[in-house]
């Protein structure tokens, strides 16, 4: 696989808008591991190789499991996950896949138990955030480090 564009290069102004975004989302307060399930389970959903190799990566230098990172995909089914977890992990979907799944009530209804309101706002940019990353990374092609 080849990129098709350096964006970074092509549009730095977009790119710092977008860096303010990913500032305010991972400085909002939301628990790290949090922050890196979301974005490694919004990745997954959009198929971004880069963002899932930077932020598997990223979680298992925070301490993050290797088996709840192989869990991710099927957290529904798993009992490695929190309540407060599986609400953002519902939202993450609900908002991900927000053309099939209309953003349901009882996604909201789990995030509000889970979840003040000023957090799921917090959580809602983290959820936008990622999939603007993830649109840039597919959309150009942006290829993972190999090791």
């Amino acid at each position: 696989m080849q990129a098709r564009l350096d964006y970074f290069k092509a549009a730095p102004e977009v790119l710092k808008a977008l860096m303010a975004l990913e500032n305010a989302a991972v400085n909002s307060g939301l628990e790290h591991s949090l922050i890196e399930l979301v974005k490694t389970r919004a990745s997954q959903i959009n198929q971004c190789a880069y963002c899932i190799h930077m932020h598997t990566k990223d979680a298992r230098k925070a301490g993050e499991t290797e088996e709840r990172l192989y869990l991710l995909n099927a957290w529904r089914e798993s009992p490695l996950y929190t309540d407060r977890e599986r609400a953002a992990l519902g939202c993450t979907e609900a908002l991900t896949l927000l053309a099939d799944t209309g953003a349901p009530d009882e996604d909201y209804e789990a995030l509000a138990a889970e979840f003040s309101p000023e957090e799921q706002a917090r959580l809602t940019l983290l959820i936008a955030t990622i999939n603007a990353w993830n649109r840039f990374g597919v959309g150009f092609r942006l290829v993972h480090p190999t090791h």
